[in-house]
């Protein structure tokens, strides 16, 4: 099986890249591709995928923690 990867871009969507089944509340599928994005900001006009809306207008740039380094 293929590793599923989530990208969280700045400033706009979750990029998602693998073989993922994405589902809402009530068991629903949703049709996907092998690459698409996920929307942060609320403004899409295709919930829950990004439609580009956010641009100019949704700022996040988040950054995962980095590893302590093991050399100290």
């Amino acid at each position: 099986m293929s590793k599923v990867q989530i990208k969280v871009m700045d400033n706009g969507p979750l990029r998602v890249t693998g073989p993922v089944e994405l589902i809402d509340m009530d068991g629903n599928t949703f049709e996907t591709k092998q690459t698409f994005s996920l929307c942060r900001c609320g403004r899409s006009l295709k919930i829950p995928f990004c439609d580009g809306t956010h641009k100019g207008t949704f700022h996040s740039c988040v950054r995962a923690e980095k590893a302590p380094d093991d050399k100290q």
